[in-house]
């Protein structure tokens, strides 16, 4: 981060400076475990937590200015120094937007460049093939895990200095309005939109609504920008129509005519293989990644690497070397009674459940296959059946066990005893610790066994605790 004064915070934020401030900031965090010496405390107000009563822990770890609705103690009641805002949530956004300003105009043009995505599935994953293709052309920031609402980005954008070359951005929406705010933050010089899916339903309407609302990206292109769209996808393909002028539209997908695509593809041990073309040049390419569906993702970094500039070599050479970046998604570790464990337990929708439980069934093939699934969420009125859904495709796909977890995600267990052929291959628990012995109880060496619900229904804990019950002999490819 550029380093500010508290009386810059307050100009970019319109906030007023109270308290005594004893140094710049030099980082921002929103979480006060996290302060250090230099940190600009924001206090957010949640639905369960008031980041005003953690002002004086940030503080005492070295928070030098607290960014709050209203002035603020320590715990002796003693004023905090702090900018006073309306709303710290809006006030942490117009700091990112008057930051990255500064930047450009102090770099006399267009750095860093934004590369901006949104869809239903692979934001996170696209984002981190991005941020690894970007890192070995210079300085690049990209959010950490899944930074990608009101306060997750501009906290990312924040994380920029004068060196910054590449500004990677995710996007995410659960209301309308929500990306149309985001590209105020950060306009960005190349927009991706990847997949228009089942995800956040409940807030949207519908799937048309959640193209509606994907499709707001766009309009955060300026002049010169570049709209790279999934040419598979026909909701976001028919999106080119709506680019403005000035624009221009680079299209990727396995569709011929997609100007970024994917040839003589294969997934023998599901990791994808396939030529990737551009025009007249190409270049082959086998993902690290486990799943065929992340050949979308893989071709829109690569499309975005290449409408920002990158030569096609290059790109693959990245993409070749490329491995899992983030936690709970699709993070493969083998344990020690070879055991392979898949923990997608990050997020889930039936997109994604989908080709989670189809990249199992391919990594599986030969051996035990085990399903742990849990609540997919946000997806209104459509909640039932899709999880019904899953649990019927369960079955078709021949899955050895299925294990539903919770009573929001019961209608699996229902749908796949309804398909037909299950009895004691399906089970249901309320509990991750009822999951937890479930699988000790049934476990066999030499399981394939795939973890996969929304991020609020918890099984991330089921997943590490696996992991901490029979220690890995390969560890998971994300960070510590």
């Amino acid at each position: 981060m550029i380093a500010l004064t508290a009386e810059e915070v307050a100009e970019l934020t319109g906030g007023t400076v109270t308290g005594d401030p004893a140094g710049v900031v030099t980082s921002v965090v929103t979480d006060s475990r996290e302060a250090e010496p230099g940190s600009l405390f924001v206090a957010i107000r949640g639905e369960r937590l008031d980041g005003h009563q953690h002002a004086a822990g940030a503080c005492a770890r070295g928070a030098v200015l607290v960014l709050a609705d209203h002035a603020v103690t320590d715990d002796d009641g003693e004023p905090l120094a702090c900018v006073v805002v309306p709303d710290t949530t809006r006030a942490l956004g117009d700091l990112a937007r008057g930051v990255l300003a500064r930047l450009r105009d102090r770099s006399g043009g267009p750095r860093p460049r934004v590369l901006a995505m949104t869809g239903s599935v692979g934001k996170t994953t696209t984002k981190d093939l991005l941020a690894q293709i970007f890192a070995a052309q210079g300085p690049t920031v990209a959010p950490r895990a899944s930074f990608n609402n009101e306060v997750g980005l501009p906290v990312t954008v924040l994380r920029c200095t004068e060196e910054t070359d590449t500004l990677v951005l995710e996007m995410g929406a659960d209301a309308p309005g929500n990306i149309d705010y985001l590209t105020a933050i950060a306009p960005p010089d190349v927009a991706c939109v990847l997949v228009v899916g089942n995800a956040h339903l409940a807030g949207m309407g519908g799937v048309d609504g959640v193209a509606r609302e994907k499709a707001t990206i766009l309009a955060g292109l300026p002049e010169g920008g570049t709209a790279v769209l999934n040419a598979d996808d026909s909701r976001v393909l028919a999106m080119a129509d709506g680019v403005a002028p000035g624009r221009a539209v680079l299209t990727y997908g396995r569709a011929p005519a997609a100007d970024v695509r994917a040839e003589d593809v294969t997934a023998p041990d599901a990791r994808v293989r396939f030529t990737l073309v551009h025009g007249s040049d190409s270049a082959p390419v086998t993902l690290r990644l486990v799943g065929e569906h992340h050949l979308t993702n893989a071709l829109a970094a690569a499309a975005v690497a290449l409408a920002a500039g990158l030569r096609l070599a290059d790109v693959a050479a990245a993409l070749n070397a490329a491995g899992a970046a983030s936690p709970h998604r699709m993070a493969v570790s083998e344990l020690a009674d070879g055991v392979t464990l898949i923990d997608d337990s990050y997020n889930a929708n039936p997109d994604s459940m989908r080709a989670a439980l189809k990249a199992l069934v391919a990594l599986g093939a030969g051996r035990r296959t085990v399903a742990i699934l849990g609540e997919m969420r946000e997806l209104g009125p459509e909640s039932l059946l899709a999880h019904d859904g899953i649990g019927r495709l369960a079955v078709r796909l021949d899955v050895g066990r299925l294990l539903v977890v919770g009573t929001p995600a019961r209608a699996m267990y229902t749908g796949a005893l309804l398909e037909g052929s299950f009895g004691e291959e399906a089970a249901f628990v309320e509990t991750t610790q009822d999951a937890l012995a479930w699988w000790e109880d049934n476990r066999l060496p030499g399981d394939v066994l795939l973890v996969k619900s929304s991020n609020g229904a918890g099984l991330h804990v089921l997943a590490d605790a696996i992991r901490e019950a029979s220690p890995s002999t390969l560890e998971p490819e994300v960070p510590a």
